[in-house]
């Protein structure tokens, strides 16, 4: 049984953006819901243009099925062209990757987007000429490798009228000011100085306009090696210690040029050693921590968890959820980045030892730590500004090959590695590990992670300031004179109004700090998938496996009969870094002191809602971490009301913004992935949905049972 909306008879055309232009369109096309192989869908028309890929039925023309969390660039059916990961075909019931020129066209075609969301659309009933212009459209402009100035960024900064004031308290550091300010801020311009030898790029192209160096360090010493062997200041720590990076002297060199080097870098290190400067401790990431290679490998593996387009799928993988999810070993990935922050932050805090991070470049793991040794020792990164404006200091100006990493322009695969999205997956354990000491939320982080595919924002889309000063100068089609002004993303109006910009705020941020023991106990999110492994023993026992022993050997079973050890990372620790982690976590939490992750096993987590919200099988309906922000915020609001009837004038000075109180009043019919998914319609668990179950004891008493939750945090202590 095929159900169907009947086809269009009113013409839908799509919203265009400015300097967005319609390249190819296909009517009669049918999109299918995701679902259980019974097709049902909708009629409508598919577009590819400059921009992205938009498909359009008759709901796109009415505005009664807005949701609440609206993305006002990028709609629910819309996928920009950089958003694109894979794209296949189907002949014949077979699925065929799609690249560059194509001999026969598919009936049905399927996209993976890069933010998890699945599109499959059936070309069965489209004409001919048309299936051929918007499959090789869609495959051409979407997978083909492009010059940077044929980015949508040019055409849409050229085409738009920019009033936007995208600063609204992030600090851009792209001026000498901004860098003193810093200084001042964290009490380091007593031993560190804002230096402006790099204007007009004279030293690197690599190389920020302005950056911050020792005081001791001299000009010549810059310019000599094109800024390699410069430790450059990255944040400095109340009691004076600092946090430093440097860029690494090339390892295949002939012996002179590397004496040379070595004794370039004695020099160096001989002169930051000694007073008024603190001991040095150096640390050298891409020996300590895994290679881009395998942080890309990882999250290949991991993502394709998550690209699930039908019922089946899923319940098949969730028998072996367990030892699929440790065979990407994106968690663990997670844990050593962790881990290593932590071990800096001890020799800052503890040690009172500066410590220099070294990379080949300077650029991808070195921006990671540092940004992440600042978000749990620095309360101002924790806000909303001040966590912009860290990532505007250490990953834009910094120099972080966005362009290169996030693979925009397909030009080479051996570049590719998520490295800012492994930040923000490191971000989103402290952050559901300690709410109240974050100002910004979860969605204020999957948001920003769909940011990086949106090409209207130049944040994400150069691979250094050079290389967007360099491209700003060029030629706006309408005035044939003056820069490019690019939309940077921290101005948030742009893409979402007043309503949606509430749920990037926590109304539960700790303005001031609650140093109170029972506030660490937050509430758990218990997913019908747990979402961080099991812990094990260094060496487990045959008999008691991950479980607790009174678990039945059944719940095992179902759990897949091979779940592979998971490191406990109180394993070949050192004594002083286990010792100053459990000194910290057995005391109250400052929300506003130094934040130390829990990082053994569980408690590193599958961050659901980015990687849960397209996958309907995966909510739990009414419940979930909203349904508890629901009756906080309907708290907030009861309070707030009695405050106003108690002193009319108080109730000025109190801020708040309560927008999303109305949106969650009624908790019950919201989904626990919103506000990215709404209430969709019940996946009903199949009886027998793989050959697994068959084998399987009890089966009437298992599939009447939920999967057990089995809570492994209490074995822990």
């Amino acid at each position: 049984e095929v159900h169907i909306k009947e086809p269009i008879e009113k013409e839908v055309n799509p919203r265009l953006l400015p300097g967005e232009l319609l390249l190819c369109e296909a009517s009669t096309v049918y999109k299918y819901t995701q679902d259980d192989g019974s097709n049902r869908g909708t009629y409508g028309k598919l577009v590819c243009t400059n921009f992205k890929i938009a498909f359009l039925d008759d709901d796109s023309a009415s505005d009664d099925n807005e949701p609440q969390f609206k993305n006002k660039i990028v709609g629910e059916n819309d996928i920009t062209l950089q958003c694109v990961d894979q794209i296949y075909g189907v002949y014949d019931e077979k699925k065929k990757l799609l690249t560059g020129q194509l001999r026969k066209y598919p009936e049905r075609l399927i996209i993976y987007c890069k933010d998890l969301r699945v599109f499959n659309f059936c070309l069965r009933y489209t004409k001919e000429e048309e299936v051929k212009r918007i499959v090789s459209g869609i495959v051409h402009h979407s997978q083909t490798p492009k010059l940077l100035k044929r980015l949508f960024l040019f055409s849409y900064a050229s085409a738009a009228p920019n009033n936007a004031d995208g600063r609204n308290q992030t600090v851009m550091f792209d001026t000498l000011e901004d860098w003193r300010d810093e200084l001042e801020r964290t009490k380091g311009n007593v031993k560190y100085k804002a230096v402006t030898t790099n204007e007009g790029y004279r030293v690197s192209e690599k190389l920020p306009l302005y950056f911050v160096v020792p005081i001791c360090v001299s000009e010549e010493s810059i310019l000599k090696y094109e800024g390699r062997g410069i430790p450059i200041w990255c944040w400095s720590c109340p009691n004076g210690a600092a946090l430093l990076k440097m860029s690494a002297f090339p390892k295949e060199q002939d012996d002179s040029t590397s004496q040379m080097q070595k004794a370039f870098l004695d020099g160096i290190y001989k002169t930051i050693s000694k007073p008024p400067y603190e001991l040095l401790k150096t640390d050298d990431l891409s020996s300590s921590l895994p290679s881009l290679q395998d942080i890309q490998t990882a999250y290949t593996r991991f993502k394709q968890l998550f690209l699930i387009d039908n019922s089946t799928d899923f319940w098949a993988t969730d028998v072996k959820w367990f030892s699929l999810l440790e065979s990407t070993n994106w968690l663990e990935i997670i844990r050593r980045v962790l881990k290593k922050a932590i071990e800096v932050a001890e020799c800052l805090e503890r040690q009172h030892t500066n410590v220099l991070l070294i990379e080949e470049s300077a650029t991808d793991l070195c921006c990671v730590i540092s940004s992440l040794v600042q978000v749990m020792m620095d309360s101002y990164s924790r806000t909303k500004s001040g966590f912009q404006s860290l990532i505007q200091k250490e990953w834009v100006i910094g120099g972080h090959g966005f362009l290169d990493r996030c693979n925009h322009l397909h030009k080479s695969d051996k570049e590719e590695a998520p490295v800012f999205l492994l930040l923000l997956n490191c971000v989103w354990q402290l952050v559901q590990q300690y709410p109240p000491a974050f100002e910004f939320t979860e969605t204020y982080l999957t948001v920003l992670s769909d940011s990086l595919y949106v090409p209207i924002f130049s944040t994400f889309f150069f691979n250094s300031q050079h290389q967007k000063d360099t491209n700003t100068s060029g030629e706006s089609l309408k005035t044939q004179s003056g820069p490019f002004r690019f939309l940077t993303v921290w101005d948030w109006s742009v893409q979402f109004d007043p309503k949606a910009q509430a749920f990037l705020n926590n109304p539960l941020y700790a303005e001031k700090p609650k140093p109170d023991k029972s506030q660490r106990k937050t509430a758990r999110f218990k997913h019908q998938r747990q979402l961080s492994l099991p812990l094990t023993q260094t060496k487990s026992s045959t008999k008691r496996g991950f479980f607790r022993e009174e678990t039945d050997h059944l719940i095992k079973n179902i759990l897949g009969k091979r779940i592979g050890k998971f490191i406990n990372s109180s394993d070949e620790l050192p004594n002083s870094f286990r010792e100053f982690y459990d000194g910290w976590h057995s005391k109250p939490v400052d929300y506003h002191g130094l934040l130390l992750p829990r990082i053994d096993g569980p408690e590193i987590k599958v961050w659901a809602q980015r990687y849960l919200r397209w996958i309907p099988e995966a909510q739990l309906h009414g419940g979930g971490t909203i349904a508890t922000a629901a009756k906080i915020l309907d708290l907030m609001e009861e309070v707030q009301s009695l405050q106003v009837k108690m002193d009319e004038e108080h109730s000025q000075a109190i801020s708040g913004d309560l927008h999303s109180a109305s949106v969650l009043s009624n908790s019950a019919r919201l989904s626990s992935l919103f506000p990215f998914a709404l209430l969709q319609r019940q996946s009903i668990k199949p009886a027998l949905p793989t050959s697994t179950w068959k084998d399987l004891e009890d089966e009437d008493d298992l599939v009447k049972r939920d999967d057990e939750f089995v809570d492994l945090s209490d074995d822990m202590s």
